[in-house]
C-alpha cells in the first residue's frame, strides 16, 4: 500500500510526456535532454524557475580538465572521500563522463572563468590532490550555470514551465508505473490550487532536505519534498543517515537558524587557513592535507576544538590574501560577510558546520532509474552512489549534469523504441492510498530543533533515541488532531511539515541502525568504522507500519532496475 498527503482532489489536470520536478542543474539538464528527443517537457518549480539549490553553489564543477590530471585521479579522490561506500561504478560513470558534461554546459552557455589564453581557470577544494574545480564569477558558480540552464529551457520550444508549484505525490497506472504527479500550485489563474499532471515519465530532482536542521545552507524550500515524495510511493531511499555539514557557514550568533551563509571550500583551496580564537591552525597534523582534508574530517576537527575551548565556533583566516584577491576572486563571500558587518580583508571569519548536502536519496540505478518502474531522480534527491558516506567537495553539480543526461539518454532510447506509452492513471488505487495526517505549521520548527541536537555533527544511541522519540510524539499529535476532527489544514506549510517528519524519521532510523562513525556520520559511542559489519548501504523503505530498514552489499547497489 503506498501513502499520500491528505489533500483536495486535484482541480484541473494537464498532459505532458515527462514531467521533471525541480529547477537545479539536474532538473533542467534533464529536461532540455528530453526535449531533444522530442518529448513534451513540463518543468515544476517549487519558487521561481531560478531558485533553486545551484544558484547559491559557490566553489564550482569538480572535473579531469587539465593536463596532469586524468578521470583516475578523479575516481581516487572520490572513493577517499567516500570513506568506503562509494560504488565504484557509477563514480567512474561520474569522472570519466563528467569532462564531456563540463563541456556541454559551456556549449550551453556558461561562462566558466578563463586566464588571458582562454583556458579555464581552475582551483582546488577540500580531498582533491589537483586543481579541477572549473567555477564562474569567482564565487558565483552556481549562479552562473542557473543562469545558462534557465535561459537554455526558456528558449527551448515545448517545454511547459509551472512555477510557485509545490508537488505532493505520485500516480501510477494499474501495472504500478509512474503516471504523473499531483501537485499544489500558489498563484491564480486556470492552474491555481491542487491539481494533476499526467505524464509517461516522471523525474524527481528536488533538491536536498537541509531544512530538516536549525541550521543550513539550503533554501527554505528544501524540506525534503522528493525523497519523501518517493518514500509514500514505495520507492527505495538509501543512506540517508549521512548528511554533510558544512565546515565553514558563516556564524552569525547562537539564535540564527534557517539558510546561513556558506563560505565556499574554495577559500580554504586558496590558502585561508582554520584558527581558533587565539589563533593557532588547529587543522595542522590532523590530517595531511590539513584544511583541505575532506569536509567530514574539517567539520570533526571544528566541532573537537569548540568542545575542548567551550566555544560555539572557530574562525577562519584569509586576512593574507589581501583586498584586491577578496573583490576578484570572492566577491559574493565578501559582500556577504560585508552585510554582516565582518570584514575578511582586516579580520577573521566566524565560521561553525552546518548540514549542507545529502549524500542519501531516492536510490537509483546508473540510468536514474529508482525502484519504481517509470519514476526517476538525479541531483541532490537522488543516491547513485557516488558520493558514498561522504561527498567530495564540487561533485554535486558535476553529479547532477551527468545522470542527468543519463536519464534524459534513457528516455530517449524509451521514446524511439515506443516504450514510454500514454498511461491510465489509477484512480481507485490513488484513492485508496493511506492519507498522511498533517502537523501543525509550527512542527516545523520543532523538527528543526530535534534533529540539530540529537542527531546533527555529533550522535549517540542517547541522544537518536531522545530525537526518535520526540519526532514519534509530533506523529502521534498529527494522527491525534485528525482523528478528533480538528487535522490541521492541507496548504504549503502543512505539507512541508510532514514531508520534514518522514525524512528527519527515516533519517534517524537509519543513524541509529548504523553502529560506527564512517564518513559524515560521527557516532560518539561507536568511534571506529567497522567495515566487517557496516560496509553497506542502508536501504529505507515506508509501509504499514512505518519506515522499514533493510541493508545491501556494494555489489548489490548497482543493479539495474
Amino acid at each position: 500500500m503506498t501513502h499520500r498527503l491528505t489533500a483536495p482532489r486535484p482541480g484541473w489536470t494537464a498532459d505532458t510526456d515527462v514531467v521533471v520536478v525541480g529547477s537545479g542543474v539536474a532538473g533542467l539538464t534533464a529536461a532540455l535532454g528530453a526535449r531533444q528527443a522530442g518529448l513534451r517537457v513540463t518543468v515544476v518549480s517549487k519558487a521561481m524557475l531560478d531558485d533553486g539549490s545551484t544558484r547559491w553553489a559557490q566553489g564550482g564543477v569538480a572535473a579531469a580538465l587539465s593536463e596532469g590530471d586524468s578521470p583516475e585521479q578523479h575516481l581516487d579522490d572520490t572513493l577517499v572521500a567516500g570513506a568506503g561506500l562509494c560504488d565504484e561504478p557509477a563514480v567512474r560513470v561520474l569522472v570519466t563522463e563528467g569532462p564531456g558534461a563540463v563541456r556541454r554546459l559551456i556549449e550551453q552557455g556558461a561562462a566558466f572563468d578563463t586566464d588571458p589564453d582562454g583556458e579555464l581557470m581552475l582551483t582546488r577544494e577540500g580531498g582533491h590532490h589537483r586543481r579541477r574545480i572549473a567555477h564562474a564569477g569567482g564565487d558565483a558558480s552556481g549562479a552562473e550555470i542557473s543562469r545558462a540552464l534557465v535561459a537554455a529551457v526558456r528558449r527551448a520550444p515545448d517545454i511547459e514551465l509551472v512555477e510557485h508549484a509545490m508537488v505532493l505525490d505520485l500516480l501510477k497506472d494499474a501495472e504500478g508505473h509512474a503516471a504523473g504527479l499531483t501537485l499544489h500550485v500558489m498563484g491564480e489563474g486556470a492552474r491555481d490550487g491542487v491539481g494533476a499532471i499526467r505524464a509517461r515519465a516522471v523525474v524527481l530532482a528536488t533538491g536536498g532536505m537541509g531544512q530538516v536542521f536549525s541550521a543550513t545552507t539550503n533554501p527554505a524550500v528544501s524540506t525534503g519534498d522528493g525523497v519523501a515524495l518517493a518514500l509514500r510511493a514505495g520507492a527505495e531511499a538509501a543512506d540517508l543517515e549521512f548528511v554533510q555539514f558544512h565546515p565553514t557557514v558563516l556564524w552569525l550568533g547562537p539564535q540564527a537558524h534557517g539558510q546561513q551563509p556558506l563560505v565556499s571550500e574554495a577559500v580554504r583551496g586558496e590558502g585561508a587557513h582554520l584558527v581558533d580564537a587565539a589563533g593557532i591552525r588547529f587543522m595542522v597534523g590532523q590530517h595531511e592535507l590539513a584544511e583541505l582534508a575532506p569536509r567530514d574530517i574539517v567539520a570533526k576537527g571544528i566541532t573537537r576544538r569548540m568542545q575542548a575551548q567551550d566555544a560555539d565556533h572557530m574562525f577562519l583566516d584569509g586576512r593574507h590574501f589581501g583586498a584586491e584577491m577578496w573583490a576578484e576572486r570572492f566577491p559574493t563571500i565578501l559582500a556577504s560577510c560585508r552585510a554582516h558587518g565582518i570584514d575578511p580583508v582586516t579580520e577573521p571569519i566566524p565560521i561553525y558546520p552546518a548540514a549542507h548536502f545529502a549524500s542519501g536519496g531516492v536510490r537509483t540505478d546508473l540510468h536514474g532509474r529508482t525502484s519504481v518502474p517509470g519514476l526517476y531522480a538525479c541531483g541532490e534527491v537522488a543516491c547513485t552512489g557516488v558520493h558514498g558516506a561522504n561527498r567530495l567537495a564540487s561533485n554535486s553539480l558535476l553529479e547532477g549534469l551527468v545522470f542527468a543526461e543519463r536519464i534524459a539518454a534513457d528516455l530517449t532510447e524509451r521514446h524511439r523504441a515506443g516504450e514510454l506509452p500514454e498511461r491510465t492513471v489509477d484512480v481507485a488505487a490513488a484513492a485508496a492510498a493511506q492519507p498522511v495526517p498533517l502537523p501543525a505549521p509550527e512542527t516545523r520548527a520543532r523538527i528543526q530543533h530535534l534533529m540539530s541536537r540529537g542527531a546533527g555533527v555529533l550522535r549517540s544511541a542517547e541522544s537518536l533515541a531522545e530525537t526518535t522519540a520526540g519526532l514519534a510524539e509530533l506523529s502521534r499529535d498529527a494522527a491525534a488532531d485528525a482523528a478528533e476532527q480538528k487535522p490541521a489544514d492541507p496548504r504549503v506549510e502543512t505539507w512541508e511539515a510532514a514531508n520534514l517528519l518522514l525524512v528527519a524519521t527515516a533519517l534517524v532510523t537509519a543513524a541509529g541502525a548504523r553502529t560506527e562513525t564512517r564518513g559524515c556520520h560521527w557516532r560518539e559511542d561507536h568511534p571506529e568504522r567497522d567495515d566487517a559489519r557496516w560496509q553497506r548501504h542502508l536501504i529505507t523503505t515506508l509501509d504499514t507500519t512505518g519506515v522499514r530498514l533493510t541493508d545491501s552489499t556494494l555489489a548489490e547497489s548497482t543493479e539495474e532496475h
